[in-house]
C-alpha cells in the first residue's frame, strides 16, 4: 500500500492521484496537516510527496511517474514505441512547467480568484477550525501567493501570452476529444496526466472554470474522465493522433523558445530572459530547474535510435527539432 500526501488545489497531486487510480495501485490519500510532516522527510518540500511500501518518501511528480513504471508493469503510460514515448515525455513537460503558468496566473492575478481560492486552500488544510480563522490565515496565505507572480512570470504583462497558450491547447482539445478521449490511441500515457493536472486547476477557479464553460465545454468534462480512469481498458496506437501533434506544435512555438532562452540566460549569468511567440512578448527571472528540464529532454532525444529519432522529428515539429539537436 502506498500513500499519496497532496491537495485538491496541487495539480500535481492530482496528477499523481489519477495515476495511481489508473494504474490500480493500492494507495491512501492524505491532505491536510498529514502533508506537513511529509514534507518534513524530503529534500525539497513540495507535494506531492508519495510513500512506498517500505516507508520510503519521494516527490516531483515526473520521477515518481517513473519510478512506478520501474516497480510495476500492469497498465504502464509510457507509450511502447520509443519515438511516440518522446512525444508523451515532452508533451507531460510541457504541461508541468509551462501550463502551469495559467494555473498560477488565472488564480492570482484577479481578486474574484485570490480571494475564493485562498479561503478554499486554507480550508482544505485546516480541515474545520472554524471560518473566522480560517479566513485570517487566507489573508496571510493570499498575500504570499500574489507575492510570488512576479518570479515565476505569471504578471499582466506576460499573461496575454500565456492565455493565449492556454486557450490553444484547450481548443485543441475540444476540437478532439469529442472523436478521441486520448493522444496515442484508447489508453492514457503520462502526457494526458500532465495536462489534466493542470487544467484541473482552471476547472475549480472561478474565472477560468467560467470560460472553459464557455468555450471549451468538451475540454472541461473530459478533465472529470481523466481523474479516474481506473475501469478504463484500451490499447496503443501505433502513431499519434492529430491532437498530440498539434499540441506539440503548440509546444513548439512557446515551450521551446521559452527553454532556449532560460538556457542562454542561465549559460550567460544573466538574472533575466524574454522572448516572443503568438504574437506577445514575455520575461521573467531565470530558473535553474527549467535548464534541467531542457537538458532531460535533450538526453531522452538523444537516447533514441536513429530511425525513431528521425520519426520523432516529424512528430515534434521543426523548432523543436532545431532545439533538441543542437550539441
Amino acid at each position: 500500500m502506498y500513500t499519496l500526501y497532496g491537495a485538491l488545489a496541487s495539480p500535481y497531486s492530482m496528477k499523481v492521484r489519477a495515476v495511481l487510480r489508473y494504474r490500480r495501485i493500492p494507495f491512501v490519500w492524505k491532505d491536510g496537516a498529514a502533508v506537513a510532516e511529509a514534507l518534513k522527510q524530503v529534500r525539497a518540500p513540495v507535494i506531492p510527496v508519495l510513500e512506498f511500501p517500505d516507508g520510503s518518501l519521494a516527490n516531483d511528480s515526473t520521477p515518481l511517474i517513473h519510478e512506478l513504471e520501474a516497480r510495476h508493469g500492469d497498465r504502464s503510460i509510457v507509450p511502447p514505441d520509443p519515438a511516440i514515448a518522446f512525444l508523451a515525455c515532452l508533451l507531460e513537460d510541457f504541461a508541468d512547467e509551462w501550463l502551469t503558468k495559467p494555473m498560477f496566473g488565472y488564480r492570482w492575478l484577479e481578486e474574484v480568484d485570490q480571494v475564493q481560492m485562498s479561503r478554499w486552500l486554507v480550508f482544505d488544510w485546516l480541515h474545520g477550525g472554524g471560518l473566522a480563522h480560517s479566513q485570517a490565515e487566507a489573508e496571510a496565505f493570499r498575500a504570499r501567493q500574489v507575492g510570488r507572480m512576479a518570479m515565476v512570470g505569471c504578471t499582466r504583462e506576460n499573461f496575454p501570452l500565456i492565455e493565449a497558450s492556454a486557450r490553444a491547447v484547450l481548443d485543441a482539445l475540444e476540437r478532439h476529444v469529442p472523436d478521441s478521449f486520448f493522444l496515442f490511441g484508447s489508453r492514457p500515457s503520462l502526457a494526458e496526466f500532465g495536462i489534466f493536472g493542470q487544467l484541473s486547476q482552471l476547472g475549480t477557479d472561478p474565472t477560468p472554470q467560467a470560460m472553459m464553460r464557455a468555450d471549451y465545454p468538451y475540454a472541461y468534462r473530459w478533465l472529470a474522465h481523466i481523474d479516474d480512469l481506473s475501469g478504463h481498458e484500451g490499447e496503443w496506437s501505433s502513431e499519434p493522433n492529430d491532437c498530440a501533434l498539434e499540441l506539440a506544435r503548440i509546444a513548439g512555438e512557446v515551450y521551446a523558445p521559452f527553454l532556449a532562452a532560460n538556457a542562454a540566460a542561465f549559460e550567460s549569468g544573466a538574472k533575466e530572459f524574454g522572448f516572443e511567440a503568438m504574437g506577445h512578448g514575455y520575461s521573467q527571472a531565470t530558473f535553474k530547474y527549467q535548464v534541467k528540464c531542457l537538458a532531460d529532454l535533450h538526453a531522452r532525444f538523444a537516447a533514441l535510435g536513429e530511425s525513431d529519432r528521425e520519426r520523432a522529428k516529424g512528430m515534434i515539429g521543426s523548432r523543436w527539432s532545431a532545439l533538441l539537436s543542437k550539441d
